[in-house]
């Protein structure tokens, strides 16, 4: 009879230390790559100030190497240290450290003169190191939820936000005509979502007495239709109780899954022991 491998101890402990916070050792490494994250987005910015690059650019090469080298370790050692890599691999987190990661070992292969635009726009990709800057807000998951729990309030608002701009944007074609800049309905549609959102290019304008009433209700409509999604979200927001029920970092060894309660011994969503 086969018996399951028990996981090794040097793995719960690395576990522990990468995916967790609550220990000296898990917040001295969360530190440590947050300080990382920072200083490789800052890295980036300056890169593309080209007097700025020009002069420092062997300095930003090192320093992008040594970035990119200790996020490799990291990623390996975050597949290492769980029972089901797949889980980490294929989650929002996981693709975005990968993504992090690639462009400096892409740009070293596959380099060369005739690929120095793709090179150029492989290396931008890094920027998507901000993203995991969010694993270390607490907040950042209230929001993710909140955002989530008012998905099909917002899409139904956006519909109808959009039928608005259609039936508007038809009626500006309609009174202004093509001598005006409204030379078809989608430019009349355009027109009514720029306005509608209060950005206002002046691009396109209404010279009617009658287009102008119109245009001035829209912009006042606007205002009111901005405040729409901020409720809703905001509602979501402050009806989450998940923080009041004094969750922790404490993340499961077996799926990754993280925020489980602070006496919880076993994993809310694989049953795994904590």
């Amino acid at each position: 009879m086969k018996t399951k491998k028990s996981y090794p101890a040097w793995k719960a402990k690395l576990h522990e230390v990468i995916y967790e916070a609550d220990t000296p050792m898990g917040k001295l490494f969360d530190i440590v790559l947050l300080v990382a994250i920072v200083l490789s987005i800052v890295l980036v910015m300056l890169e593309s100030i080209a007097p700025v690059n020009l002069k420092y650019r062997q300095e930003f090469y090192i320093t992008e190497w040594i970035i990119t080298f200790f996020f490799t370790i990291e990623y390996v050692l975050r597949i290492v240290s769980i029972k089901k890599p797949r889980k980490y691999i294929f989650s929002f987190y996981g693709i975005i450290d990968l993504l992090s990661t690639l462009p400096s070992y892409l740009a070293f292969f596959f380099g060369g003169y005739n690929m120095l635009f793709a090179i150029r726009a492989l290396r931008l990709l890094r920027v998507f190191r901000i993203l995991k800057i969010s694993r270390y807000i607490g907040e950042s998951n209230k929001l993710m939820r909140a955002l989530k729990s008012s998905q099909p309030k917002i899409l139904v608002f956006l519909f109808a936000v959009l039928i608005i701009c259609i039936i508007m944007g038809t009626l500006m074609y309609l009174v202004e005509g093509p001598e005006h800049g409204f030379t078809s309905i989608p430019v009349g549609v355009y027109w009514c979502i720029v306005t509608l959102t209060t950005v206002g290019f002046g691009d396109i304008h209404p010279v009617t007495p009658l287009g102008q009433f119109i245009a001035s209700f829209i912009m006042i409509m606007g205002y009111g239709i901005i405040a729409v999604p901020t409720g809703i979200v905001s509602s979501e927001f402050s009806m989450d109780t998940t923080s009041e029920k004094q969750v922790n970092t404490q993340s499961c060894p077996n799926c990754a899954e993280s925020n489980h309660l602070n006496r919880a011994e076993f994993c809310h969503k694989c049953g795994h022991s904590l």
